[in-house]
C-alpha cells in the first residue's frame, strides 16, 4: 500500500491534458488503482484523477455514490473516458477537491450525463447518471482535460475556505432556495 502525494493547485500537472492509455498491459494499472484508492480514502475524497497523483494517464477513480453501503465502499475505475451531456439542464452545488484542500466552490454542472470508458479489465462500460454521480464524474473528467472546478464557478465570489462557506454561503443559499 502506498499513499501518494497529491498535486496541489499551482502545480503544472493539473492544467495539462492527459494521454490516452493505448496498451493496458504497458502500465501497472492494478497497482496504480490500488494506490490511488488508498490515497483517496486516506484523504476522505470521493474521486481522484491520475493528474492529481502526478501521472498523465487518462484515467480516474471514484466512490460510486449510487451503490455505497455503510460498511462497503464501491470504487469505479474509468480509463480513457468520454462524457456527453444528455440535456442543457444544469445544477449548482458545492464542490471541493483534494488538489485544493480546505476550499469549496459553488459549481455549475450538467444534471444528467452519458459516459463511456474502459474498466480495469479492459471491458467497455457505459451508462447514464444524474445528481451527485454525474457531478463526480464530470469533476474527475475535467481533471483529465486540465480543468479545475474553480473555472466552473456559478458565481465568481462563490469560492472560499470550506469552513467559511459552511458558516455563511450555505446558510444564505438555503434561505434563498
Amino acid at each position: 500500500m502506498a499513499i501518494l502525494k497529491i498535486a496541489k493547485l499551482g502545480h503544472p500537472v493539473l492544467i495539462k491534458k492527459t494521454n490516452e492509455i493505448n496498451d493496458l498491459n504497458k502500465v501497472d494499472l492494478k497497482k496504480i488503482v490500488f494506490d490511488m484508492s488508498q490515497t483517496m480514502l486516506d484523504s476522505n475524497g470521493i474521486g481522484l484523477a491520475a493528474p492529481q497523483i502526478h501521472l498523465s494517464h487518462r484515467m480516474f477513480i471514484y466512490r460510486n455514490p449510487d451503490v455505497e453501503e455503510e460498511d462497503k465502499i464501491n470504487i469505479s475505475v474509468f480509463i480513457n473516458p468520454s462524457v456527453e451531456t444528455i440535456s442543457d439542464e444544469t445544477v449548482d452545488d458545492w464542490e471541493g477537491c483534494l488538489s485544493i484542500p480546505g476550499m469549496s466552490g459553488l459549481v455549475r454542472r450538467h444534471k444528467r450525463i452519458k459516459y463511456s470508458a474502459i474498466d480495469l479489465n479492459g471491458k467497455n462500460i457505459t451508462g447514464e447518471v444524474e445528481g451527485l454521480h454525474a457531478r463526480v464524474i464530470q469533476h474527475e473528467f475535467d481533471h483529465l482535460n486540465g480543468i479545475l472546478y474553480t473555472s466552473r464557478l456559478a458565481h465568481k465570489n462563490a469560492f472560499g475556505y470550506s469552513e467559511e462557506i459552511e458558516k455563511f454561503w450555505k446558510k444564505h443559499h438555503e434561505k434563498n432556495s
